[in-house]
């Protein structure tokens, strides 16, 4: 089967996709023929679907996603500038969630738009672990806490930087600062030897807390845990990743307590210009 196909009769011959196309290997010889692979595209191609997208008539299909496969773009739906501040602005990380378990459903559902992100080279190569049961995560954010205990004494001068005696404290009298008590944390992986994995799992996680809100879910980076789970054997055997794959994002989830009304400020962005 050919690299992709184009059907003639709604081909515009326009070259929209061989602008598109991030690694050049479309190409259109004059007005009256359709685009075509050029020689060794096969082995180029990452399979990004760019020239899918962006064809007006539908007119392209690629081996691994056809036209009728990808969802339209809804125009009525893009937001606004007005409406993307605002819904950027009303984000919160929530520290504090309710005693109530996030359905699995929502949850998968959620990790699959985290999976729209990009990545480098379009390889994918963010994986996820769900630690969804919430005597699991109490555990292991007690081996989060051992961390501490190990950096407090191994490491005094970073774990005074960490302020870890504090949140170990807070840990011993019955409060979590670690998981804010979250009833889930979402683990963000992928393979140490790629250099694409990751900025690609933050990005990932940074789709994932802002998709979060349309679920009715709230979110918080798990700074305290993903450190710990990227140094800590005990909690690498626990969180069982395969061979070779670190932790690279980790964020608590759950429903939020309670409701924001306002929009705080922030700093002045500070900008040069070259």
């Amino acid at each position: 089967m050919p690299l992709f196909t184009v059907d003639p009769d709604k081909c515009k011959r326009d070259g929209i996709c061989v602008d598109e196309c991030p690694m050049k290997i479309i190409a259109l010889k004059d007005k009256n023929s359709v685009p075509v692979p050029v020689p060794g595209a096969d082995n180029l191609c990452i399979n990004c679907g760019h020239c899918v997208a962006v064809c007006p008539t539908a007119a392209l299909a690629h081996e691994r996603m056809a036209p009728e496969q990808c969802l339209p773009v809804k125009k009525e739906w893009l937001l606004d500038a007005d409406q993307t501040e605002h819904f950027l602005r009303s984000r919160r990380s929530i520290r504090t969630y309710k005693k109530q378990a996030v359905d699995r459903e929502a949850i998968s559902r959620l990790i699959d738009m985290a999976s729209y992100a990009p990545s480098g080279h379009n390889i994918q190569p963010v994986c996820w672990h769900v630690i969804y049961e919430t005597d699991e995560r109490h555990r292991q954010t007690g081996m989060v806490v051992d961390w501490m205990r190990y950096m407090i004494k191994e490491q005094p001068e970073m774990a005074a930087k960490m302020h870890l005696e504090m949140v170990v404290g807070a840990w011993d009298l019955g409060v979590d600062v670690v998981c804010r008590a979250a009833p889930h944390v979402i683990v963000a992986h992928g393979l140490q030897s790629d250099r694409t994995a990751p900025a690609a799992c933050n990005i990932a996680m940074t789709y994932l807390e802002l998709a979060a809100p349309s679920l009715g879910l709230g979110t918080c980076w798990a700074g305290f845990f993903s450190a710990a789970a990227m140094f800590w054997p005990p909690l690498q055997e626990a969180l069982g990743f395969p061979k070779g794959h670190m932790c690279y994002a980790a964020a608590m989830v759950g429903y939020p307590r309670y409701k924001y009304h306002r929009m705080p400020l922030r700093n002045v962005p500070q900008v040069t210009w070259a």
